[in-house]
């Protein structure tokens, strides 16, 4: 699963738009958004299962020019 999201991720695929500057919605579910928050967040195998997901609940991350996050919001 993880290495589907870097192919998402990577160089052909959103990438590319976050480092031009755009803003990037990805609509998700489930396990689907775990794992997507996963590796965003470089979180581990352990405690990606204490993340609470609100179902429905848009998260904002700010990302700085080499894509690492700044900052977090859950709106």
């Amino acid at each position: 699963m993880i290495k589907l999201y870097k192919y998402i991720l990577g160089e052909d695929n959103i990438a590319p738009d976050l480092l031009d500057g755009k803003n990037v919605i990805v609509a998700a579910h489930g396990n689907s958004l775990r794992a997507l928050t996963k590796y965003i967040e470089n979180i581990s195998d352990e405690d990606i299962m204490d993340v609470e997901m609100a179902t429905g609940q848009p998260v904002v991350y700010e990302l700085d020019d080499n894509l690492n996050i700044v900052s977090k919001e859950k709106l």
